[in-house]
């Protein structure tokens, strides 16, 4: 009866100590990332435009000779040769738009299987401020446009014409968006609906409220000078006037001869 107790316990030892040792090496052999600012458990870096994110890559206890490689979504990362082996370290600066969801991995040369990889989320806000200088003439078309490209998407796009929000109906206004610019547009346009100050405003679920002012000055329509009619006029008049010179060369040649004589 106890040979049987015994034999019971060893049987049910063996799994645990399997698992134990399994979980051993799951944790021994591999790399691990490291980062400035810290990861998310889902393996992603918040981070801003133009700020600096700093990676290292360490090889495990066993792997502390091991040489190292960084990878940019899939493509290598160049490395200097005292900065593969054991300890890798990779910087990212000044963070740019281009970074915003690029993957960085470092994985084993020997081994690409036994890898970590960290995720950039680079935040940013709409490039709205100051104001522009708008001329358009009476019955042309008026076109203005508002950048609203951040990370993340902006709540909220409007537009005011002299501290009230843009009649649409009244000025015959078009408003169109494509998540990265905001545009206001209006056909025919007529000083006394059209002139004045536009804002763009824009918010941001982080950023909170950026606008950009534009200063649209309506001019009386003007004559337009119809260059290319006009140059093609006075090249067919020269050419006419060259051929009618080289067909009559021989009269001319007689008719000089006989004045100096």
């Amino acid at each position: 009866m106890v040979y049987q107790m015994k034999s019971k316990m060893k049987l049910m030892i063996r799994p645990l100590l399997f698992s134990l040792l399994l979980y051993c090496a799951t944790q021994t052999l591999g790399v691990t990332i490291q980062s400035v600012p810290e990861f998310s458990s889902e393996g992603v870096i918040q981070t801003e435009l133009e700020k600096t994110v700093s990676l290292v890559c360490l090889g495990s206890e066993t792997e502390d000779d091991e040489e190292l490689v960084w990878l940019r979504n899939g493509a290598a990362v160049s490395l200097k040769e005292e900065n593969k082996n054991g300890i890798s370290r990779v910087c990212v600066t000044p963070v740019i738009y281009e970074d915003n969801g690029a993957t960085f991995t470092c994985h084993l040369s020997r081994n690409n299987t036994v890898r970590a990889s960290v995720t950039l989320n680079v935040t940013y806000h709409p490039q709205l401020s100051g104001s522009e200088e708008v001329v358009v003439e009476v019955e042309a078309v008026l076109v203005l446009q508002c950048d609203i490209w951040a990370n993340p998407p902006v709540s909220s796009v409007s537009w005011t014409l002299n501290g009230s929000t843009v009649d649409l109906t009244a000025g015959g206004f078009t408003v169109t968006s494509d998540g990265f610019t905001s545009q206001l547009s209006a056909n025919s346009v007529e000083k006394s609906l059209h002139e004045g100050t536009y804002q763009c405003i824009v918010n941001s679920p982080v950023y909170g409220e950026n606008s950009k002012l534009f200063n649209v000055t309506v001019t009386e329509k003007t004559m337009k000078f119809p260059l290319m009619p006009m140059i093609a006029g006075l090249v067919v008049v020269c050419l006419t006037a060259l051929l009618a010179v080289v067909s009559r060369w021989d009269k001319i040649t007689k008719c000089c001869k006989l004045c100096l004589k």
